[in-house]
């Protein structure tokens, strides 16, 4: 099955935007949702580009999104975008905490400093996670809990 082959190209496809939907609230743990997924043999990026604008609309529309759901009928049914730009997966909504970490540290800390500290935030089964190039980690969560000075003076001593 595809969802286990990291060399397949649905699974790169369903990585593009899998942070995307999980941040507006598709649970991938769910079985139906993951059934939706192995079922579709066909048509997935379409499919996942209509739920992202779907959900999109709905949101501008202030109205309640049921993303799992939705991911499951724009699976199920083939859904095709209407209208597809790749800057949508640049609107909030669909950032991951970890994206608007690492926008907001280089406001804090300075381009610069960010890069020189941070080698990568890393999304690994739903969890987000920053790796400090003092080969220290640490979740998002725990990052925005722990406040911008606590975290540089973590990410700046070595192990």
């Amino acid at each position: 099955m595809w969802l286990y082959d990291k060399d397949s190209v649905e699974y790169s496809i369903f990585k593009q935007y899998e942070k995307a939907l999980v941040t507006v609230g598709v649970n991938f743990f769910r079985a139906d949702v993951h059934d939706a997924l192995e079922g579709c043999f066909d048509g997935l990026e379409d499919a996942l580009k209509a739920a992202i604008c779907y959900i999109l609309w709905l949101h501008e529309q202030q109205q309640e999104i049921h993303a799992s759901m939705i991911v499951i009928k724009a699976l199920n049914e083939k859904w095709k975008p209407k209208e597809w730009h790749d800057e949508y997966l640049n609107q909030s909504i669909l950032k991951s905490p970890g994206q608007k970490w690492w926008e907001v540290a280089a406001n804090k800390w300075g381009y610069d400093q960010r890069n020189q500290l941070v080698a990568d935030i890393v999304y690994d089964n739903g969890k987000e996670y920053i790796v400090f190039t003092n080969g220290k980690e640490i979740l998002i969560e725990t990052a925005w809990r722990w406040g911008w000075e606590r975290v540089l003076n973590y990410a700046s001593t070595t192990k």
